[in-house]
């Protein structure tokens, strides 16, 4: 049995349709056991549990913690392209210093992008990222970053942008794509295995592409804003071409960001990218 570990976020349902539906088989596992849980979930217990589940969803910025334990898969992977996360508030702020800000989980690649951006001095407040919205509005924290669907419709809920972390990225990056999340083959299984697991994780995305009403309306189960044409917008800002396959452009990204938060102390030191 093969087990896999992903969100139930829209692209990550969306890409995992395919496998989901039965349409495609995984070479060598006769049967695939699927492990829904939200994405800091699954970082804290790879980084912090130390599991050993075969495939799972990850943050870019988990996998530094555990490279040594997991392939890094060439497909599956989010990257931002013109968009990323958007750190919001409920007017304009002049400075983040000393300000209440509330992030999406200790491990997300959003923290780290945001520290690498702003050099920190804010007082971090972490929090499940479908919850930021409301303590933004709310008052309890001055500012937000925003992952996920929220990216799309915080103007709807008054909120105003402080921060886009994908102009700052773009600027310091010469035009790379931004690394979000990944996909991750636990080592154990050998890099034949892992290679076989990738290789259906693309035929899976290809078949959403081919099904996409019937992959949106599936993935559209999990999402907890956003009407069907945002969701459908959203999947097709997070998964495409690059979701196939990161290629060198991608690759090269990866290693650009693990390089900046090491020079920064912000993660233990640079991982090998052992791709699959």
């Amino acid at each position: 049995m093969l087990r896999v570990a992903h969100t139930p976020d829209p692209d990550d349902a969306y890409m995992f349709y395919g496998i989901v539906s039965g349409a495609v088989r995984v070479p060598g596992f006769d049967r695939v056991e699927h492990i829904i849980e939200d994405i800091e979930t699954l970082n804290r217990r790879i980084v912090e549990e130390g599991w050993t589940v075969e495939v799972t969803a990850a943050s870019a910025h988990a996998y530094a913690y555990a490279w040594q334990r997991f392939y890094l898969m060439r497909a599956g992977a989010s990257m931002g392209e013109g968009y990323g996360p958007i750190l919001v508030a409920r007017g304009r702020l002049d400075s983040l210093r000393g300000r209440r800000v509330a992030v999406p989980g200790r491990y997300t690649t959003a923290r780290l992008l945001l520290a690498l951006a702003t050099g920190g001095g804010y007082v971090e407040v972490f929090a499940r990222f479908d919850e930021i919205p409301r303590m933004v509005l709310e008052g309890s924290v001055d500012a937000g970053l925003l992952i996920h669907e929220a990216q799309l419709t915080y103007g709807e809920m008054g909120l105003v942008k402080v921060l886009d972390l994908w102009e700052w990225w773009s600027s310091i990056s010469g035009g790379l794509p931004m690394p979000l999340g990944v996909d991750l083959a636990w080592r154990g299984l050998g890099r034949e295995a892992a290679e076989a697991v990738r290789r259906a994780l693309q035929e899976s995305i290809r078949y959403a592409w081919e099904h996409h009403e019937e992959a949106v309306e599936y993935a559209s189960r999990f999402a907890r804003s956003g009407s069907r044409e945002q969701i459908s917008r959203f999947v097709r800002m997070y998964v495409n071409e690059r979701t196939l396959d990161m290629g060198e452009e991608g690759v090269e990204a990866h290693r650009l960001l693990y390089r900046l938060a090491a020079e920064r102390g912000l993660i233990p030191g640079e991982p090998r990218l052992d791709l699959v």
